[in-house]
Order: C-alpha cells, then structure tokens, then sequence
C-alpha cells in the first residue's frame, strides 16, 4: 500500500478518536450541568445590589418613611393592592420602592439610578409604569360612601367637626389648589400661568370628615378659575350627594343648590351675629379638606412644594398617585400632621362663564341653614349625631 494512503488512513482514526474524546467530555459537562440546575438558583434577569443603603434600611426592618414617606403598614397594603407578580425584571417590590423614593426625594432620575445602582432609562420606566399601576387601581382608593351607613357616617362626622347639628346634611368638603410645574414650551404655555405667576395644573379634591379623599379631579392649567374646573369635572353632573344633602366650599365657588348643591359662606363683609355664626360653623367643617390636602403636600413636600420636573401631561397621573397614596396612608392610621401655609388662597370673584345646564342658586338653602343655626343650641365637638 502506499505511504500516502496509510498517512491519510492513520489520520482519519487520529480525528475520530478526538471527535469521540469530546463528545465524552461535552457528555460528563452535560451530566454535571443537569446535576447541579436543581440545587443552583435559577439566575435573575436583573440584578441588584440589596446593600445599598435606602435597601438595605428596608429590608432590615428600620423605619421605612425617611425614605419612601410611607410606614411599612401603607407600604404593605399598597404592595398587596397593587398584585403585581413580576415574571421578568426587578420584581414588584424593588419598582415599587424606586417609585416611592422618587416620589419622596423629588430628585431626577439620574440621582436615583446612582442610589438604587441601575440605569437611568431603567428609573425612568419604572417611575412611569408604576404610577400607571398606582392611577389604575383609583377606584378601589378613592369613592364615594358605597352603602347609606356609610353616607351617615360622613354626614354625621361633618355635624360633628361642625359642632352643630344644621350640618348634619353636609356630605363632604371641596377645594382645589395648585400644584407648580416647569412652564410648558409651545403656543400653549402661557394658559398655565396663575394669579401668583406661576405655572400650575390645579387640583380639585373633595374629602370626608376624616380627610379621605371621596374624588379628585386634576388636570387644568392654573389660569382656569376653580369654578370653571367645577362645572367641567365628572362631580358636577354625578348624583352625589344625594337629595336633600350638601357639600362644603369656600368663597371661591359658586353657591349652589342644582345642579351640584354646593354651600358657601357669607360673603365679606359679613352683616348680622347669624351670618357670622353660620360662617364660624361653616369653616368648622370646611377646613378638613384645607387639613387633608395639607398633609398629602407634607408628605410629599418634594412634590407640592417646588416645581415638578416632569413633562406636564405626566404630572396629573403622579398627583393623582400621591391622593391615592395618601388614602391608603389614612387607613393605615399612618398620619402626617399638615404644616402651615405660607401664603394662603384667597377667596376670588366667582367665575359666571356658561356649562350648559341652568344653575340654581344655593342661597335660600344657606339662609335656612344660617336660621338654624341661630335657633338651634351648639352641640359638643364629640356629640354624634342620629339621623
């Protein structure tokens, strides 16, 4: 046989038994790797660093409102409202607390990716789905009393904070205020400068005797008189209150018995002892949603208190998240005292523009109410009323 047919012979079984090596090698490899899939974690799709501080508080129990302005119980129960079971990602409790402290600190996202370690286009979709989550479960948060116990509850709560029974008809408090944002580019931007110069997306809240909130409204730009944004909100045409009841507000609205019975003090300055009595009664009552929307500003003092840094069709969804939260802090027993104004609003002419539905004046009303408060005696401040 030639040299050249044995030399390519001897090479042949040389390849095959390399070939046969490796598959045995590849083989053992598989075998280990099969061994050790059922005792090793499967790995994450991201990770991330828990000894950073604002986790590593979190996860070692200590107070979690530094950070995230909110007690482990509210946090709890929004994690549980929330069932958001991540299959992907940083899971839901990690984008729940980058929300939050995003929230808390008002910083940019750039800050917040350096203190929880990951990108900043990462910080920027959370923030965003996040409070999408928050905003869609409003429902369950935010409504108005479910069943008639519920109604006397509230209506017996603003008798109450009124210290007299003429307002045992009241069944929640309105007012709105604004919430200051960068000045929007384009055409536009002017309309949402205010009376104080400001840019602005007004807020319109109404809450219960307790300072939960019943409905927010939000969305306008600032130069829109509150009336105006009444007239255009879902409560206007609602069936709440029912008949025969009423909610609270001040001199900047209109006074109101159709088609939203709306109850107003007596304008400045005020004449006669039963007008200035009933204005006394009234504000009594009035000032617990003043109390409620401060204690959601001090919560989130990085929100209210400077302006926010966001595009200004976003900022509706993070106000209505932080009115959210603020419920759900409310029933946790988790309480912010509310601190002082530094400039507090003054009641403004109303605004006449048109809604499309005839308006019914609300005074006869207030001077039967004012009559009743002159005849009827004061009852204590813990007195409850039966209806």
């Amino acid at each position: 046989m030639e040299p050249e047919i044995l030399f390519f012979i001897f090479y042949l079984l040389l390849e095959e038994l390399g070939n046969t090596h490796r598959r045995s090698r590849r083989g053992i490899y598989l075998r280990l790797r099969a061994r050790d899939d059922h005792r090793l974690p499967r790995p994450m799709y991201c990770r991330i660093n828990l000894t950073v501080p604002v986790l590593d508080r979190y996860f070692n129990g200590q107070d979690t409102k530094t950070d995230f302005r909110l007690g482990r119980e509210a946090l709890a129960v929004l994690l549980d409202l929330l069932g958001q079971e991540r299959r992907h990602g940083w899971g839901a409790t990690i984008e729940t607390l980058v929300f939050l402290f995003w929230l808390a600190s008002g910083t940019s996202y750039r800050v917040v990716s350096r203190v929880f370690g990951m990108p900043r286009s990462t910080v920027h979709r959370i923030v965003h789905r996040v409070t999408e989550e928050v905003v869609a479960i409003r429902h369950k948060v935010i409504h108005l009393p479910k069943t008639p116990e519920d109604l006397v509850a509230v209506t017996n709560g603003f008798a109450g904070l009124a210290r007299h029974r003429a307002f045992g008809k009241a069944a929640g408090a309105i007012d709105g205020c604004h919430v200051r944002i960068k000045p929007p580019s384009g055409p536009d931007g002017h309309c949402y400068r205010n009376r104080k110069l400001f840019s602005s997306i007004i807020l319109q809240a109404v809450c219960d005797h307790q300072g939960r909130f019943l409905d927010t409204y939000v969305g306008w730009p600032g130069s829109v008189h509150d009336s105006r944004v009444l007239r255009h909100s879902p409560l206007y045409r609602s069936l709440y209150p029912p008949p025969g009841h009423f909610i609270l507000a001040d001199g900047g609205y209109p006074c109101l018995q159709h088609p939203l019975p709306l109850i107003t003090p007596y304008k400045r300055p005020v004449r006669g002892v039963g007008a200035q009595r009933f204005n006394w009664h009234h504000s009594r009552a009035r000032s617990i949603i003043e109390r409620a929307l401060g204690m959601m500003k001090t919560r989130f003092r990085a929100i209210f208190l400077q302006a926010l840094e966001v595009h200004h069709t976003f900022v509706p969804h993070v106000i209505t998240a932080c009115a959210i939260l603020h419920n759900i802090c409310l029933g946790a027993d988790d309480i912010m005292a509310p601190e002082e104004e530094d400039e507090p609003e003054d009641d403004v002419e109303e605004d006449e523009g048109g809604d499309g539905l005839e308006a019914v004046s609300g005074a006869p009303w207030r001077d039967q109410l004012s009559a009743e408060v002159s005849a009827l005696e004061e009852a204590p401040p813990d007195h409850q009323y039966i209806q």
